[in-house]
């Protein structure tokens, strides 16, 4: 009984691990991040990302949102350059249950291992990266990759791509750990 409860347990953690978005930030180390209070988008990477213009308009209007909470504004002469990069895949994860069961055998009962069912499931991973350049030295000085499942339902779009942009500008600007 405890071998099925464990069982359930790490069947149950694997399908709630797959909705998570794995978050994974790089910056210089050499740069003084309060030096910078503005952004504009860099228009020709923004028309290159492999996504609708409706989901292109979610993600700057999520970025626009945690940038104006994080005390940023839009400009025309930015001191940051962002751009945005997308990328999708399709999984398939294949979970096997086993079963446990009780027979009968030749006068005698006993434990054993049966047959048991597979699940499939399918879906969307995306990722989604976030680059700020220096607009004077066009360097990238911070880069931001947030990966997870993608949903399809058109109503939870929004909240999705939010949760995305979010979770990745949770790490701008960089905090340096002290020890």
């Amino acid at each position: 009984m405890k071998k099925l409860f464990l069982l359930t347990a790490v069947l149950a953690l694997c399908l709630t691990s797959c909705s998570t978005i794995r978050v994974n930030a790089d910056y210089d180390k050499n740069v003084t991040f309060s030096q910078y209070k503005t952004y504009a988008y860099q228009k020709a990477a923004i028309d290159k990302a492999a996504i609708s213009d409706l989901d292109k308009r979610r993600i700057l209007r999520s970025i626009d949102e945690v940038m104006a909470t994080k005390g940023f504004t839009k400009s025309e002469t930015p001191d940051l350059i962002v751009s945005i990069f997308t990328q999708e895949k399709e999984q398939v994860d294949v979970i096997q249950s086993p079963m446990w069961g009780w027979g009968w055998g030749w006068g005698w009962g006993a434990w054993g291992w049966g047959g048991g069912f597979n699940n499939v499931y399918q879906y969307v991973e995306g990722k989604l990266t976030i680059d700020f350049r220096d607009a004077k030295t066009k360097e990238l000085i911070w880069q931001g990759v947030g990966e997870g499942e993608l949903t399809k339902r058109t109503e939870k779009k929004d909240e999705n791509i939010k949760e995305f942009v979010t979770q990745i500008l949770a790490e701008y600007p960089p905090q340096l750990k002290t020890k």
